[in-house]
């Protein structure tokens, strides 16, 4: 059954980050008038983890994320809106690992089996692996074995997250955002409590709808109770700067992900910027909150945006981790200096789906939300399962695997292995601004101020600012 109709007026909490401003495009594709967006930031959200200079993306699944996956890349290279930030180098995914090497196979197989082996190759050999990435030949590679995707490489995130912006508002998207679009609490039918009739946004505006869909990213267990579903986690990054020359040298290469080390890509057009990541479990920054539709307060995970946090960077153990990635796989750089480093944040389920689905209290609340690594790269169909869901039309199987399931596992990881670090057992990563003085984001004190501190975010995380 339908949830509304075009003429519905629709409100997407989280609008202007990977999930809410794709679930708008495809909605305002298909004919819906009345879509407005809330969020704290202007498209695309300083919050998102989609505001970043680049993510991996490609066709290297199998199953139903690989029917998404060719189908968000077909996207991603033809859509007039995307097919400008897609670029099409290749992406390596390797391990040491003797059980991870098993998986990767498990995944180049089914993948083989659905009739796509074309587009991806098996390696095994070191010859092999700098056959398809010259740049690894100083490499230590020992052991090394996976996959090599041909449809694949990298996405500019924060280009394409603009870009959808630029339509929505060519299609006549409305939007509101600093404290009018922040989240407060959910607005029911007089009496009722369970229908749901619009949003209260911090400053007390009320916007009423007919249809709200809560797709606030990493903030979504902080804002209505999700029963345990989602855990927010960081994961880091660094950046270094490249001589012309030295980028000239890895311009073109393919993405490189090694499931020990971490992950970098080709340096981005223009700047000659190249991103490095680590690879492990994600932090936590556990705190007792109450959120919405919650009798009770609960320890949760919320996130410490960058962008409201801007002296932020990174913890001293991921700092090394990181420096070891660029030792390991490109020795000619160790030593540089690391800049622009900072925390991302983005939730996991428990079983790395998304949560997409209608809220089992609140009639007339849908769900987006649970990004658990996979959201990015289907950045151009994401919003159509939303959509697909709001009109009746979302497969059975699909409708399962994304259903409300609060039955979660015992470390809670969604990854495997030990549950997360707290940001409260690292160190390194915070130096608060002494007082007084102006904060280095770009976004300014008085953009900050404008927007919305975390205080603003929801009245129960006023004060978390820890």
């Amino acid at each position: 059954m339908a949830l509304a109709n075009k003429d519905s007026k629709i409100l997407i909490v989280g609008g202007g980050g990977t999930i809410g401003s794709s679930t708008a495009l495809h909605l305002a594709r298909r004919g819906y008038t009345d879509i407005r967006l809330l969020d704290v930031f202007q498209n695309p959200s300083a919050n998102s983890a989609g505001n970043d200079n680049n993510k991996i993306a490609g066709d290297d699944s199998a199953g139903i994320w690989g029917q998404l996956g060719t189908e968000a890349w077909k996207m991603w290279r033809t859509d007039p809106v995307f097919k400008d930030h897609s670029h099409n180098v290749g992406r390596l995914d390797l391990t040491s690992k003797e059980i991870r090497e098993g998986r990767l196979r498990a995944r180049y197989e089914g993948i083989v089996a659905e009739g796509r082996g074309d587009g991806v190759e098996w390696l095994d050999t070191k010859e092999a692996i700098v056959a398809k990435a010259p740049h690894l030949e100083k490499a230590d590679l020992t052991g090394w074995k996976g996959l090599f995707v041909k449809n694949g490489g990298w996405v500019a995130a924060r280009e394409a997250l603009n870009s959808v912006g630029h339509e929505l508002r060519r299609l006549g998207v409305k939007s509101a955002f600093g404290t009018a679009g922040t989240f407060d609490s959910l607005i029911f039918d007089e009496g009722d409590g369970r229908t749901v009739r619009g949003v209260r946004a911090s400053d007390g505006t009320e916007w009423l709808g007919d249809l709200v869909i809560m797709a606030a990213g990493a903030y979504s267990p902080a804002l209505i109770d999700l029963e345990d579903q989602c855990e927010s986690k960081a994961w880091v990054y660094a950046h270094i700067q490249l001589t012309p020359e030295e980028a000239v040298e890895l311009k073109g290469i393919p993405t490189m992900y090694n499931h020990e080390l971490g992950f970098y890509m080709e340096p981005q057009p223009g700047t000659g910027v190249i991103k490095f990541c680590n690879e492990f479990g994600g932090l936590t920054n556990l705190t007792r909150i109450k959120p919405f539709g919650s009798s009770t307060e609960q320890l949760i995970s919320v996130p410490r945006y960058h962008a409201l946090n801007p002296t932020d960077t990174i913890p001293t153990e991921y700092v090394l981790e990181i420096q070891r990635l660029i030792e390991h796989c490109l020795p000619h750089l160790k030593g540089r200096e690391l800049q622009n480093m900072a925390m991302c944040w983005c939730t996991d389920t428990k079983d790395m789906n998304w949560l997409m689905c209608q809220h089992p209290k609140f009639d007339r609340l849908v769900l987006a939300t649970g990004d658990s690594g996979q959201t990015f790269k289907m950045f151009p169909v994401v919003g159509k399962q939303v959509a697909d869901l709001i009109e009746g039309k979302l497969p059975e199987e699909r409708k399962h695997l994304w259903q409300w399931r609060p039955q979660a596992d015992d470390n809670g990881t969604g990854r495997g292995g030990e549950r997360p670090k707290d940001l409260s057992e690292v160190e390194g990563w915070r130096h608060d601004p002494v007082v007084g003085e102006e904060p280095t984001s770009v976004l300014g004190a008085e953009a900050i101020a404008r927007d919305g501190g975390l205080s603003a975010l929801s009245p129960g995380v006023a004060g978390l600012r820890v």
